[in-house]
């Protein structure tokens, strides 16, 4: 089986990680303690969902990932929160006193004391694997303990894990919604880490992610809930063929073949398609063609980057839910003859598609609408 280990590092990491799992449980059937009705076998079926999940003999579902952070308020919403029984108590690792947004303390001074911890949990972790093909690494660079731990840790893993492949999810700070004024010093410091030690990194902006709630979910005030929720939709989307049957992406070394170019341009821009509320999608049904135009639409991107001013040099379209090939190569063949798009000369105007069958989820309560069919770009 090819398992995959998440590490959710700082209030970033931990708050879009609890969003994304609480996604993956919805998704999978498997409820807040981590029983699963559907699934009958007890112990480890070969089921593609246990690429994130692990059975125990008592056949619940633990998530393969590892939470940390530096001080323990928000450690301690995820063992008091509503899925407190999922997780593995020695899975949730808070120290005593935070990095103070500093990116030398997370690094240095108190990131350094708790490294081998973590690392000592990851190797449970990876023990308990059969056969591990990488590690997910959420954190937002603003903070101390995302960019100076997370760096730490990021070069700890090359040196044991060295042929395992990282994919980071990286949430970048914006001038507009700032929590501190050091942040664009800490980006700057860990993006050498990202640099050097991820095999793909995805780029997510508050800011984008911002403009898109309060564009397509008419939420005047965005909260964290609601970027991370959206956020959620991303990387479920994204990581949708590693827990399903799926055709492309199937695994994490994927990504890297796909869309990588060269090594160290690895920066993947990421955007997803409909965001739409729950009033307006009970008025229109959105076809393949729209959602894929909309995938491309500056403002569907989750970092503030407008790709017409420059050009691709790959792309992956993963569809999931109600769509047949016949209406991807349709608005694909549509997409290229618009011209809007560029690619760059010494790259051939490739579109990768996924067809992945499982329509999307929504949390209950939440800001998405439940569609037939969705679509995630990554480029």
């Amino acid at each position: 089986m090819r398992e995959i280990l998440s590490i959710h590092l700082g209030q970033g990491g931990i708050q879009t990680g609890n969003a994304c799992w609480e996604l993956y449980c919805l998704e999978h059937g498997i409820q807040p303690d981590g029983q699963m009705p559907s699934d009958k076998t007890v112990g480890g079926g070969d089921d593609s969902f246990s690429t994130f999940f692990s059975e125990t003999g008592s056949g619940k579902h633990v998530p393969r990932a590892v939470f940390v952070d530096l001080e323990p308020t928000v450690c301690d919403e995820v063992r008091t929160g509503t899925y407190r029984q999922l997780y593995h108590p020695e899975q949730i690792i808070s120290g005593k006193e935070d990095a103070a947004n500093n990116y030398a303390r997370g690094h240095y001074t108190i990131g350094k004391e708790y490294v081998d911890l973590v690392l000592d949990r990851v190797r449970k972790l990876a023990d308990a694997c059969t056969g591990l093909q990488g590690f997910m690494v959420f954190n937002a660079v603003g903070g101390g303990t995302g960019s100076g731990l997370g760096s730490l840790l990021l070069e700890r893993l090359s040196v044991d894990y060295g042929r395992k492949s990282k994919l980071g999810f990286t949430i970048y700070p914006s001038p507009l919604l700032s929590g501190a004024i050091v942040e664009p010093y800490n980006s700057v410091l860990s993006t050498h880490a990202l640099l050097e030690h991820t095999d793909v990194a995805v780029m997510l902006d508050n800011e984008a992610i911002y403009d898109i709630c309060r564009r397509s979910l008419d939420i005047e005030r965005p909260t964290y809930t609601n970027l991370n929720r959206l956020i959620a939709q991303v990387i479920s989307s994204l990581t949708t063929s590693l827990r399903f049957d799926g055709s492309l992406n199937v695994d994490i070394t994927e990504f890297q073949t796909n869309l990588v170019p060269y090594p160290r341009i690895h920066f993947m821009l990421s955007s997803y398609a409909p965001v739409i509320s729950a009033e307006k999608a009970y008025h229109e049904s959105l076809s393949v063609a729209e959602i894929t135009n909309s995938a491309f639409e500056p403002t569907s991107m989750m970092a503030k980057c407008d790709p017409r001013h420059g050009k691709y040099m790959a792309t992956c379209l993963m569809y999931r839910g109600d769509v047949v090939p016949k209406d991807v190569n349709a608005a694909v063949a549509t997409i290229k003859t618009k011209r809007t798009i560029q690619f760059v000369d010494w790259c051939p105007t490739g579109f990768k598609c996924g067809i992945n069958y499982q329509p999307p989820s929504v949390v209950p309560g939440g800001d998405l609408a439940r569609v037939q069919r969705a679509v995630c770009m990554i480029s």
